[in-house]
């Protein structure tokens, strides 16, 4: 009796254990067709559309018939996709590639506006294409270089041009030595080759001590300690730096405007500014003319400095470049006044630095009128002194001091 009641409570176990079985297999088959169901041949796998929306690339997702399925509005920004289709001939190439062998690709490529061919224009990127999953599946991932090549062909422009700025006063340092070394018996030409040495070194130093400005202002950095100043004592230094200039010239310097004009400032970056725009005034125009600095208040919280020359005036063409580094309208005569091709560009930078901007006006053979625009600190309005720097010169204005 007791054997025959084990038998049957086993063989009950067992067709529970079977049931159980039978059933798991069921619920295993019904979530695989549901998963198969709700990630169909075609479609993205689950969680790849929340990464891809948090990435900082472009990126695209195309199927095994190279359809998009999935692209950032960057990747469509950039022109690398239109509609649901790739536009960029490299691109499909290699994500052909990628889904043949299943190996990851990469490349930098040009791409010009809507995909189109390269173009100066054109914008960089390294692109990086993987298998993503089965079903044929590839992700496209485009990084933007553009700024950085431009950085990089910046930077390598400028090595060449202070190399090549380098290369003149130096090499004419090192040929006058040799002269004046064969002309020790000749009294006269050793003071003449001395007198052109020591030209040569005022260029170089002068150039240094551009660069040195140069790299100081043009960083994102902000300039440390900007202190009230007013703008009568930047205009009084910088014109009595360029006074000796001026004079060889027969070139009357005058100052005029309101005075008491305060503005928080670095005094030595601004009277650098100024006076780079005075020592160019000075250089491009004819003797016994007359250079004007003037303040203005252009509103109720910023003030304009005018510097104002009968000179040569600049080509309209040219306008737009002659704040780049080494940029100069007509380099022999630059050359000739001494010039280093970066007071402009040390102008610019100082005047952003401070909140400010630069512009200019001119007509050839009537001369140019640069404009600086800072942020005005409180200050009462008084009576304007002279006329300003953009009307023509009046003899109102006051003389600087010799």
């Amino acid at each position: 009796m007791e054997v025959e009641i084990v038998a049957s409570l086993t063989g009950l176990a067992g067709l529970a254990i079977g049931l159980a079985t039978g059933l798991a297999v069921r619920v295993s088959e019904r979530a695989q067709r549901t998963a198969v169901a709700t990630n169909p041949v075609g479609s993205l796998p689950p969680g790849v559309a929340s990464v891809l929306s948090v990435l900082r690339s472009s990126a695209v997702v195309v199927d095994g018939e190279d359809r998009v399925l999935r692209a950032s509005s960057a990747a469509r920004a950039y022109g690398l996709v239109s509609g649901d289709h790739l536009v960029v001939d490299e691109v499909i190439a290699m994500t052909r590639l990628v889904r043949r062998d299943g190996e990851i690709r990469e490349t930098e490529i040009q791409v010009g506006p809507n995909g189109g061919r390269r173009r100066a224009d054109g914008r960089w990127f390294a692109v990086r294409v993987a298998p993503l999953g089965s079903h044929g599946l590839v992700l496209v991932l485009a990084e933007d270089l553009t700024d950085m090549r431009r950085t990089e062909a910046i930077r390598r422009d400028f090595v060449a041009n202070v190399s090549h700025e380098l290369k003149t006063p130096v090499g004419a340092l090192s040929l006058l030595a040799e002269t004046v070394e064969g002309a020790a018996d000749d009294p006269e030409a050793v003071r003449r080759f001395a007198g052109r040495m020591q030209y040569e070194s005022v260029r170089l130093n002068n150039l240094v001590q551009d660069l040195m400005t140069l790299s100081r202002v043009q960083g994102d950095e902000p300039l440390p300690e900007l202190t009230p100043i007013t703008l009568d004592e930047v205009m009084a230094e910088a014109l009595d730096r360029c006074q000796i200039k001026a004079t060889a010239k027969d070139i009357q310097l005058a100052s005029g405007g309101e005075d008491g004009l305060r503005v928080r400032a670095d005094q030595e970056l601004l009277v650098t500014a100024l006076r780079n725009l005075v020592d160019n005034a000075v250089a491009y125009s004819p003797e016994h003319t007359r250079v004007v600095v003037s303040t203005r208040r252009c509103d109720e919280t910023h003030v304009e400095i005018n510097v104002t020359d009968q000179g040569i005036g600049i080509p309209e063409a040219e306008i737009e470049r002659i704040f780049e580094r080494f940029y100069r309208v007509d380099p022999a005569r630059s050359r000739q006044t001494g010039g280093t091709g970066l007071g402009l560009a040390i102008v610019k930078h100082v005047t952003s630095k401070h909140g400010g901007d630069v512009t200019v006006w001119s007509k050839e053979g009537h001369g140019s009128t640069f404009t600086i625009r800072l942020p005005l600190i409180d200050t009462p309005r008084r009576r304007p002194a002279a006329t300003t720097a953009d009307q023509a010169p009046q003899n109102t204005a006051r003389e600087a001091t010799p």
